[in-house]
């Protein structure tokens, strides 16, 4: 008995003996675990004070930057139409002195002949070569344009008053898509190409209809286009410069002419360019950029049919005048049967025929050919 009480005896102490070693070892590795932990959390501290001051706070901002971050892109799906048709217009834009004019973006309503609209006051995207219709036209120092030609006031015959939108300057994609995004009539009169924007002729072999806005001499103008017919050219000059359009062109059945309110008004230079337009088989359309213009007495001496502008849409580039001229426009229309409005690719001019839509109902928008 008492052997047996030994070995039991023994067996606890070796039994204690592995406890009290497992649990050292276990004490050990949790002592080891801790002291890791402390030696590396007290590292990465030293670690972070080590960096640049600028790089914590980079690490600081970042909730702000994220919070920032989401309310642009909140803010870019709630954007307005101005802004959009804005970025629109400014792409693909490589004219050199490119500016971004916008002023207020306060909307304003305001009653024009007891319509309210909303008036953006103004927004307007311009360049050096491109401004409002005012740019036709300003070397006659005066702030409205000439006046058209008079017309004779038609008897009411049943049939519904015509009005042909011609878009002056057009000459890069955006524009192009822009125009094409109203979903409405226009006819567009597409700039030559030049460095800056060599696509347009590229640009207009897309159009089923479309004009060549073809730059003529002014008096005085800062910005003359390369390529403008110029009054002492001779007929050779013009002829030669025609054909190469027409080959650039090959759809193109009216021109209208870019400035020019020196060469319409020259009716030497004007029956050399009627010659010439003739000989290839294309007809005139006078912008009116001067009100001494000889294209009505040129015409009719070729036994052709003088058309000319009517009614200018953005001389004034802010929305509301703008909605008024095609007011304007819709008036001339119903009261002699057709009538011819020169509008430009600009942002407001875009807003305001977007929002006239229902004002065209009093009319057919039709091509410039269908005059």
């Amino acid at each position: 008995m008492q052997k047996r009480k030994k070995r039991a005896s023994k067996n606890d102490l070796k039994t204690l003996t592995y406890i009290a070693w497992v649990l050292g070892l276990f004490a050990l590795v949790l002592s080891a675990l801790v002291v890791g932990y402390y030696l590396g959390y007290e590292s990465a501290q030293n670690e972070i004070a080590k960096k640049p001051k600028q790089e914590r706070q980079k690490q600081q901002d970042l909730p702000k930057k994220i919070d920032d971050s989401t309310k642009k892109n909140d803010a870019l799906s709630g954007s307005s139409v101005n802004d959009r048709l804005i970025e629109v217009l400014k792409k693909d834009v490589n004219i050199t002195n490119f500016k971004e004019e916008i002023k207020s973006e306060k909307v304003i309503k305001e009653e024009i002949n007891g319509t309210k609209v909303k008036k953006d006051v103004p927004i307007s995207v311009i360049g050096k070569e491109e401004g409002g219709a005012a740019h036709e036209y300003e070397d006659e120092l005066i702030e409205i344009p000439p006046m058209p030609v008079l017309k004779e006031v038609r008897k009411h015959t049943g049939g519904r008053p015509k009005l042909a939108i011609i878009i002056d300057d057009v000459s890069t994609s955006s524009e192009v898509n822009a125009l094409n995004s109203l979903g409405i009539i226009l006819t567009k009169s597409f700039l030559p190409p030049r460095n800056g924007r060599p696509d347009s002729a590229k640009l207009a072999s897309h159009e089923s209809q479309y004009m060549v806005h073809l730059p003529m001499e002014a008096q005085k103008f800062s910005a003359e286009e390369p390529f403008t017919l110029r009054v002492g050219d001779s007929q050779q000059d013009i002829s030669h410069r025609i054909k190469e359009l027409k080959e650039l062109f090959p759809k193109v059945k009216y021109i209208n002419n870019h400035t020019g309110s020196k060469f319409t008004s020259n009716e030497a230079a004007m029956n050399r360019l009627i010659t010439a337009l003739n000989e290839n088989h294309i007809g005139f359309i006078d912008s009116r950029t001067t009100a001494k213009s000889e294209a009505p007495k040129v015409m009719r001496s070729f036994g052709l049919n003088y058309q000319g502008r009517d009614v200018f849409l953005d001389h004034q580039m802010d929305k509301v005048n703008i909605i008024s001229q095609i007011k304007e426009a819709i008036k001339v229309a119903q009261k002699h049967g057709t009538a011819i409005a020169i509008g430009h690719p600009h942002a407001n001019t875009i807003l305001a025929l977007r929002e006239s839509k229902n004002l065209f109902a009093d009319v057919d928008l039709v091509y410039i050919d269908k005059l």
